[in-house]
C-alpha cells in the first residue's frame, strides 16, 4: 500500500493488489467518483461494465467495440488508421459498418511532405516522404461529427495526438507493433526479446 502523499503511484511492482478488494491505497475513490458520474463519463463508463459482465470471455475486442458502441447509442463511428494496415481496415469497416456509419481517414490525410516540418524521413535519399497526420484524422472526424472513434494501428505519439485533439471518445482497437505483427505483449511474453529490453545487469 502506498502512501500517495509522499510517493506516486507504482502499482505495478504491487504484490498485493488490495484495491482489488476495495483498498482506496491512494485515498482517491470519493474524488473519481464524481467523474465517474459525471454525464459526460458515465454513459461509457457503464457500456464498457456491461460489455464486461455480459460478454466476459467470450468476445473478441472489435465485437466488444460494437457492442459497446450499440450501448452507448452510436450512429456514427470513425476508423482512423495506418496506412499500413490499410486491407485490415477495409475488413474492419465492413464489419462496423453492417450496423453503423463509418467514417475512415488514412494516416497519410492531407499529404504533407515531412520536410515541411523538419521531421527525420525513414528513407532520407527519397524525393517525397509524406507525414502521418494525427491532426488531420482527428479534424475530419470532428466535422463528420462521428460518436466514438476507434484507432486502428496508428504510430506511437501519433496516437497520442489524435486522441488529444479527437472531440469524441477513442478506443484502441489495433496497437501498432511493426516487429511483433501487432502484439505488442509479444515483448513481454517471449524471453528473446525481453532479454533485449532488460539485459543483465
Amino acid at each position: 500500500m502506498s502512501d500517495s502523499s509522499t510517493a506516486d503511484p507504482d502499482c505495478a511492482t504491487c504484490d498485493t493488489r488490495e484495491c482489488a478488494d476495495g483498498a482506496d491505497c491512494h485515498d482517491i475513490a470519493d474524488e473519481t467518483l464524481a467523474i465517474l458520474r459525471d454525464p459526460a463519463i458515465a454513459p461509457i463508463h457503464r457500456a464498457a461494465g456491461a460489455i464486461e459482465a455480459r460478454h466476459y470471455r467470450q468476445k473478441t475486442r472489435l465485437a466488444e467495440t460494437a457492442l459497446s458502441a450499440h450501448e452507448l447509442g452510436c450512429r456514427r463511428l470513425g476508423l482512423a488508421f495506418c496506412i499500413g494496415l490499410a486491407d485490415e481496415a477495409r475488413v474492419i469497416a465492413e464489419v462496423l459498418g453492417r450496423d453503423f456509419e463509418v467514417v475512415s481517414v488514412c494516416c497519410k490525410a492531407g499529404g504533407i511532405d515531412k520536410e515541411d516540418l523538419g521531421l527525420e524521413q525513414i528513407r532520407p535519399e527519397a524525393e517525397l516522404e509524406v507525414t502521418c497526420n494525427p491532426a488531420a484524422q482527428a479534424r475530419l472526424m470532428n466535422d463528420a461529427g462521428t460518436d466514438l472513434n476507434v484507432i486502428c494501428g496508428l504510430c506511437v505519439g501519433h496516437d497520442a495526438i489524435f486522441c488529444r485533439l479527437s472531440d469524441a471518445p477513442v478506443t484502441t482497437l489495433v496497437a501498432k507493433d511493426r516487429v511483433l505483427a501487432h502484439n505488442p505483449l509479444g515483448a513481454v511474453y517471449c524471453q528473446y526479446v525481453r532479454r533485449d529490453l532488460l539485459p543483465p545487469d
